[in-house]
C-alpha cells in the first residue's frame, strides 16, 4: 500500500465542509479505489471558532492559507477560498512553488490567471486540477481533457449558472416578476456577494472560457466573451416565449471559426423540445459536439455542498492514483492566444418591442428592419394600454449585427417606450 495522500484544505465554506465530510465518511471507499489512504493534515479559514457542520478539531489549523500551502505534511492543497486574486491566488502560487499539487474550485481566478498558473504548475511538474470550477458535480473537465481527447471539438454550449436558471424557471412557474424572484434568491443564499456575478452572466462566462481553452487549445480569454445578463427579462417575455414554443435560458456558446474564437454568454430562446428546455432550478447542462463522438450531453447539479465536493474529490482521487495531466489538456506552452471573434452564425431572433400606440409606428419598425436586411417571419401584438403596444417579432435567420443595426435605427426614431430586447433562437 502506498503512503497516505495528505491534503491541506484552504477554505471551510460550503465546499470545504463537503470535502471534509466525504473524507471522514468514505475513508475506506477512497482507500479501496485509489490504493492508498486519503487524509487531511491541516485546514485554514478566516475564523477558527466558527460553528461548522463538521468537526475539524483533529486537523492542524493555519490562520494563513499560504502557510498551509508550505507545510511539509501536505501533498495536495485544496484552494476553496474563492476570489480571482488575493489569498486564493497567493495560496496556489505558494503551493506550486513548494512542489505541491493543487485542486481548486475557483473559476474566476482561472478565467483571469489560468495561463500564468498553468505555466507555473507544469514547469514545477505538479497537477493543477479544477473539475469543481465548472458545472458543480458534472464531470465536464474530465470529459473534455480525457474521454473526448481524440475529438476535434466543434462546439461547446451549456446552462452553467444555477442561480440564473432558478430565477428564470421560478419566474415562469410562479408567475412572479424578476425583482421579486431576485430578492427571493438572495434571501435563500443563492446569489454571490456581488449578485452581478450571477445575474450579469459573469460567473457562467468564467466557466465557459475554461471549457473553451480545453476544447480549442487556446489560452483562456475571458475578455473575448460577448456578455449579457438576465436583468432585462420580464415575466411577459417568458410567457410570450412559452406561447410560441420556446423557453428562455442563459446559454453559453463557444466555437472556433475562421474569424477566431466565438464565445458568448447571454439569454436565448431554446425550443421546448431541446434537452436544455426542461432544466429547472439549479440544474446545469453542458453539450459538447465532437467530430467523432457526435453530441454529448452532460446534466446534473450545478452547485451545492455535495455535488461540488464530489467534483473536488474526483480530482483528489486522480492524484491519489498517480494520474498526471496538463492543466488545459495540452501543454500550456502550446496553447494559442485566442483571437476573439463576434458571433457570426445566422440565427432567427425574437424581438420584443414596446411601441408607442400612434399611427404609422409599425411601418417605421418594418422599414428599419428591412433597411438593415432583417426579414420578418412572424409577428404578434399583445394586449396594450393607452400609451404602449407590446409586439413580438420573430425574424428569419440573420446575423446579430444586422439586428443591432436595426435597433440603432429604431432608437433614433423615438417610437418605443422602453429599450427593445433581442433574443437569438438557438437550435440546441
Amino acid at each position: 500500500m502506498s503512503d497516505a495522500l495528505k491534503l491541506g484544505i484552504a477554505g471551510l465554506g460550503t465546499v470545504g465542509v463537503g470535502v471534509v465530510k466525504i473524507i471522514r465518511e468514505n475513508a475506506a471507499l477512497l482507500e479501496a479505489r485509489s490504493g492508498r489512504q486519503v487524509t487531511i493534515s491541516a485546514v485554514s479559514a478566516r475564523s477558527k471558532n466558527k460553528s461548522r457542520d463538521v468537526d475539524v478539531s483533529d486537523y492542524a489549523w493555519e490562520d494563513d492559507p499560504v502557510a498551509l500551502a508550505k507545510r511539509d505534511d501536505v501533498d495536495v492543497v485544496l484552494e476553496l477560498i474563492g476570489g480571482d486574486s488575493g489569498p486564493a491566488k497567493a495560496t496556489v502560487e505558494a503551493a506550486i512553488a513548494a512542489g505541491k499539487h493543487v485542486i481548486t474550485a475557483n473559476k474566476a481566478m482561472l478565467a483571469l490567471h489560468g495561463q500564468e498558473l498553468a505555466l507555473k504548475a507544469e514547469a514545477a511538474g505538479v497537477n493543477l486540477r479544477f473539475e469543481a470550477a465548472v458545472a458543480g458535480g458534472i464531470p465536464v473537465i474530465k470529459a473534455l481533457t480525457e474521454s473526448l481527447a481524440g475529438n476535434n471539438i466543434t462546439r461547446v454550449m451549456g446552462v452553467m449558472n444555477g442561480t440564473c436558471n432558478y430565477i428564470l424557471t421560478r419566474m415562469e412557474s410562479a408567475k412572479l416578476p424578476y425583482d421579486v424572484v431576485f430578492e427571493e434568491a438572495n434571501k435563500l443564499g443563492y446569489l454571490e456577494a456581488d449578485p452581478n456575478l450571477d445575474v450579469g452572466g459573469i460567473d457562467a462566462a468564467h466557466k465557459l472560457t475554461l471549457l473553451s481553452s480545453i476544447a480549442f487549445g487556446t489560452q483562456v480569454n475571458f475578455d473575448g466573451v460577448e456578455l449579457e445578463g438576465i436583468g432585462q427579462i420580464t415575466i411577459e417575455d417568458i410567457d410570450h416565449a412559452r406561447d410560441m414554443g420556446f423557453r428562455i435560458k442563459l446559454l453559453g456558446i463557444a466555437q472556433m471559426t475562421d474569424a477566431g474564437l466565438e464565445q458568448s454568454m447571454r439569454p436565448v430562446l431554446v425550443p421546448a423540445a431541446s434537452p436544455l428546455a426542461p432544466l429547472e432550478g439549479g440544474t446545469n447542462m453542458v453539450v459538447i459536439e465532437g467530430d467523432a463522438a457526435g453530441q454529448i450531453v452532460l446534466r446534473g447539479a450545478g452547485a451545492g455542498e455535495g455535488p461540488t465536493a464530489s467534483a473536488v474529490m474526483g480530482d483528489v482521487m486522480d492524484i491519489a492514483r498517480g494520474l498526471k495531466i496538463t492543466v488545459f489538456g495540452q501543454p500550456a506552452t502550446t496553447l494559442k492566444a485566442a483571437k476573439a471573434a463576434r458571433t457570426s452564425n445566422l440565427s432567427a431572433f425574437s424581438l420584443r418591442l414596446n411601441l408607442k400606440d400612434t399611427p404609422g409606428v409599425m411601418a417605421q419598425i418594418s422599414t428599419a428592419l428591412a433597411n438593415a436586411g432583417v426579414s420578418i417571419d412572424r409577428m404578434r401584438q399583445f394586449s396594450h394600454n393607452d400609451t404602449s403596444a407590446p409586439v413580438m417579432i420573430v425574424t428569419h435567420p440573420t446575423k446579430r449585427a444586422a439586428v443591432e443595426a436595426a435597433f440603432r435605427s429604431i432608437a433614433e426614431m423615438d417610437v418605443t417606450t422602453e429599450t427593445p430586447l433581442m433574443l437569438s433562437i438557438v437550435d440546441a
